[in-house]
């Protein structure tokens, strides 16, 4: 069954189950179909999704003045949906979607504490985003809220949030957090452990956050690139291509296909980066320095080849609307072409030493084991559902230029543990290999950036793309004046940090470090 089929056949069962829908062109939104629906049919079409197997992908608002609209975007094999409603602003009352979607439990808090929707139905009525930054009766993303805020002379402290606790004799709690003993950023985890043994991890977010989807309001294109390169660094380039792309598709751009490839070499190099450092990393919160050491010069050696062919070490700002700030100059296809041998070369080896440790084995093999059950309920991306046998990339399942023309190989494992998502990540890593010499040797000739066009009022876009971490997925609404009325970049890490708190269970306090990493949430890219 193809995407198009699959997603007729889901609205055929929404009708036949008496919800009252229409379904609008809206070219933009592509590849997913916009479906509009009654506020009161709201929780009935998350139970449907439910059965039917739909994963729940992203939710966010948006005030229109008179009422607050409402998005859910779901996946089920390729095919996407954007579901739509609205409710009224004075008192903007919506059935939750978390009661059937786990994945959606936060993101709806999040939506509450900015736009004030209530979900009287939510499992969860502690404040998410807010933190003790605004009063009750605030809601930063409303249209008469201003972007500085209100804020108090200081902040008070958020001490009374309630985290859940287990209860029993010899249970302890451990407080891990918010100011970490490393250069991370700031996150508070609340461990219930009885001696060494987790029984229970609550995750506190929202940190750093950054008042994004606010500040973006009132951009043109190019600023608005250029904050969502900053929304996580680490995934700058796919985080930028994704906002591109739906400012692009918000105006029926089709950009150079030289544009396109470079983009994607770019995203790939930004993968490989990613994944090599990480694998350091997960080696070093097991103590084993060496192989921390010489991942982590791989790494940097990698990022240098970045920065020399594309003027940043992070290839941040290197994606513009309409296409790419820099081009490639040939000298450098040689260049990265032996780079990636060089570098598949050197990762065989030193994984043949670390292959053949005892020490390195124990410590992650069985340790953090993510349950596929868990990763389908919440809806886990990437590296980490791919180890839990969750088969879905979008580069594959919903290409968009150039993957449509490319073979996209993805790895798939069972066993959710640690040594899963590193072996995820080592078996990523070459076929991003074989997919950067496939774009160095097809790269079209030609410009690289075409010139931007005025928006028309309204004109709306969303884009999906396949960061390192898993599905990227960007939504940008124009207002009357052709800047930015609404942005909303959802990444994978939305997905991810809840499953830690699951895949922690009942092992021991001081393998967190290593099945921390081995997740590797991002804290920015979570807090908006």
């Amino acid at each position: 069954m193809t995407p198009q089929d699959n997603l007729a056949s889901f609205l055929d069962r929404l009708a036949n189950a008496g919800l009252r829908i229409e379904a609008p062109v809206a070219p933009g939104l592509a590849p997913a179909q916009l479906i509009l629906v009654q506020a009161e049919d709201w929780g009935q079409l998350g139970k449907e999704a439910k059965v039917w197997a739909w994963r729940w992908v992203a939710g966010w608002g948006e005030d229109r003045g008179e009422t607050i609209r409402i998005n859910a975007c779901f996946e089920n094999a390729g095919a996407y949906l954007l579901a739509r409603t609205e409710v009224p602003r004075a008192a903007p009352v919506l059935s939750s979607h978390a009661t059937s979607h786990p994945g959606a439990d936060r993101p709806e808090r999040h939506i509450r504490d900015m736009l004030g929707v209530a979900f009287p139905d939510h499992p969860d009525a502690r404040r998410w985003t807010r933190h003790q930054a605004w009063q009750d009766f605030e809601f930063p993303l409303r249209r008469d809220f201003p972007v500085a805020g209100r804020p108090p002379a200081q902040t008070p402290a958020d001490h009374q949030y309630n985290f859940l606790l287990a209860q029993g004799s010899g249970v302890y709690e451990i407080p891990v957090g918010p100011v970490h003993a490393g250069i991370i950023e700031p996150g508070h985890f609340r461990f219930q452990a009885v001696g060494e043994t987790v029984l229970k991890l609550e995750e506190r977010l929202g940190y750093t956050h950054k008042g994004i989807e606010k500040i973006a309001e009132g951009r043109d294109a190019e600023g608005l690139a250029r904050l969502a390169g900053r929304v996580s660094g680490d995934s700058t380039v796919a985080h930028t291509w994704a906002a591109c792309m739906a400012m692009e598709k918000a105006v029926g751009l089709d950009l150079p296909p030289r544009a396109l490839w470079l983009r994607a070499l770019m995203c790939e190099r930004e993968r490989v980066a990613n994944h090599v450092g990480d694998i350091g990393a997960m080696l070093n919160d097991i103590a084993f320095a060496f192989g921390f050491y010489q991942f982590a010069r791989l790494r940097e050696e990698w990022q240098r080849v970045s920065r020399e062919a594309f003027g940043h070490r992070f290839m941040m700002d290197c994606v513009v609307p309409g296409g790419v700030a820099t081009d490639l100059e040939q000298r450098f296809i040689a260049t990265m072409r032996d780079e990636a041998r060089t570098l598949r070369k050197q990762i065989g080896k030193l994984m043949a030493i670390i292959n053949d440790l005892p020490s390195v084995a124990d410590r992650v093999r069985g340790a953090g084991v993510l349950k596929p059950e868990y990763a389908k309920a919440l809806g886990c991306v990437g590296y980490v559902g791919r180890a839990s046998g969750m088969d879905f990339d979008i580069r594959r399942d919903a290409p968009y230029p150039p993957y449509d023309s490319l073979t996209v190989k993805v790895p798939l494992h069972h066993y959710g543990d640690v040594n899963a998502r590193a072996r995820v990540r080592l078996e990523e890593i070459t076929a991003s290999f074989e997919l950067i010499e496939a774009l160095l040797a097809g790269l079209p000739a030609g410009p690289i950036r075409i010139d931007w066009k005025p928006p028309a009022a309204g004109a709306e876009g969303l884009a999906l793309v396949e960061g390192w971490r898993g599905e990227i997925l960007s939504f940008v609404r124009f207002g009357a004046d052709g800047r930015v009325a609404r942005f909303f970049p959802r990444d994978p890490s939305w997905t991810t940090w809840p499953a830690l708190e699951l895949l922690i269970h009942d092992n021991i306090v001081p393998d967190f470090p290593v099945c921390n990493k081995s997740v590797n949430g991002s804290y920015s890219g979570h807090d908006l």
